[in-house]
């Protein structure tokens, strides 16, 4: 530690959305002791991951989606290789040796490769010819330039990641199928009636979609014959593109080889400090409280709440845990040009959207204009909800979950949907 008490000199593993916060939290509150020096694997500038589908669209610009500039030093295409802990030092593959008082481990996730035929599950830059990952700039930059009208194009997965590519790639003239091995598409965000609203509108859009389907493998083009999606059944999907949206894993290999605890993710505490007492982590590869998040706002929170306590050190109070983070999942999904409507999709998925018995639940829906609206309510605590298409009262119903206050007496469950949301 700094002689004033500040964390001397920190060191970032990773430039994504989780270490940028936190070096930019830091710059704000920190001594003039305190030192960040940040290690981004990418070349790229830091950018916002979540609106990735945006550029592959074209709608945004990469530069668009860059990030405020991180203060302190920022390395760009530096990977971190090895962990000394003894001596605290962190060894680059450019030979060069960073030193640090405190080290914050924010690896962020790789992409899930599915056991397809067709895959090699040891290389993820190993991927067959018109097969692409769909997590960094660099997937989206050459998925781009792949891309022409008329594409065929499957997408694998049908997740919040697959939807998003999906529709991304119709707004670029792509036919699309997506395949979804589930029952439902966003079916861990979304009910089944929600999900029904949200395939309607993708095949609105133009968007082939497939649920309760099994890929067996990918098979390359031969002479003759295109590139193709060999389901489980044995039917073949025509595939010029395949898009790879089968989820994410932790990074952990870094803090897994320096003899970190790691189960799913990093395990941290409340202070988010690892089992080396002077290494933390934060963002998609951290595990707290058995939790893995894997979302940009838990990211934040971390972020913030490893600042506060980083700059404050035995003045930041208990009040500066972290205690984990109620996480909402938001999307707005832009109809591909030429579409009527071309009135873009919203929708919010919060808590336990699967009511147990005895949970008071309410729905309104309007097929016509494909808005659906969900609450479910347990005893006095709001637990859960689903919104799609009209999302005016989703301020103050994630407000009320998110304090987890008791709702106001005799307040009736419809109320909650109203546009001022039971405040």
């Amino acid at each position: 530690m700094a002689a004033d008490g500040g964390a001397g000199e920190i060191v970032v593993i990773g430039g994504g959305t989780a270490g940028v916060r936190l070096a930019q939290r830091i710059a704000a509150a920190a001594s003039d002791t305190t030192d960040v020096t940040l290690l981004g694997e990418e070349p790229h500038t830091p950018y916002n991951r979540v609106l990735l589908a945006e550029v592959l669209a074209g709608r945004y610009g990469p530069e668009v989606i860059a990030l405020p500039p991180a203060p302190g030093t920022v390395r760009r295409g530096v990977r971190a290789v090895r962990i000394d802990r003894a001596d605290r030092r962190v060894r680059c593959d450019d030979g060069s040796v960073v030193p640090y008082d405190r080290l914050v481990l924010a690896t962020g996730s790789n992409p899930v490769l599915p056991p397809l035929r067709g895959l090699r599950q040891s290389d993820h830059d190993g991927l067959p010819a018109g097969v692409h990952s769909f997590r960094t700039m660099d997937d989206c930059l050459a998925l781009s330039a792949a891309l022409r009208p008329g594409v065929r194009a499957v997408v694998i997965g049908g997740g919040l990641l697959g939807v998003s590519a999906a529709r991304a790639l119709a707004e670029r003239g792509a036919q699309v199928v997506l395949a979804q091995q589930g029952k439902y598409v966003m079916e861990r965000q979304l009910d089944r009636t929600g999900s029904v609203l949200l395939r309607r509108r993708l095949e609105s859009w133009g968007v082939e979609v497939h649920t309760e389907c099994r890929v067996r493998g990918v098979v390359p083009a031969a002479p003759g014959r295109p590139a193709a999606v060999e389901l489980a059944d044995g039917f073949r999907l025509d595939a010029e593109l395949t898009v790879l949206a089968c989820g994410v894993r932790p990074r952990t290999g870094l803090a897994r080889a320096a003899g970190l605890d790691v189960r799913r993710g990093i395990v941290v505490d409340d202070e988010l400090r690892t089992s080396d007492p002077y290494i933390h982590a934060i963002g998609d590869c951290a595990e707290h409280g058995d939790q893995l998040y894997g979302l940009a706002g838990a990211a934040l929170e971390q972020a913030d709440a490893l600042a506060h306590l980083l700059t404050s050190g035995a003045n930041a109070g208990r009040s500066a845990r972290y205690t984990g983070t109620r996480s909402l999942t938001r999307l707005t999904l832009a109809a591909p040009g030429g579409h009527v409507p071309e009135v873009p999709l919203d929708l919010a998925a919060f808590g336990e959207t699967t009511p147990l018995p005895g949970d008071d639940v309410v729905q309104l829906t309007d097929a016509t204009r494909g808005a659906y609206r969900k609450v479910v309510v347990r005893g006095d605590r709001l637990v859960g909800g689903v919104l799609l298409g009209d999302l005016t009262t989703i301020g103050a119903l994630a407000r009320t979950w998110a304090d987890d206050e008791p709702l106001p007496p005799a307040t009736p469950p419809l109320h909650l949907l109203t546009p001022d949301g039971g405040s």
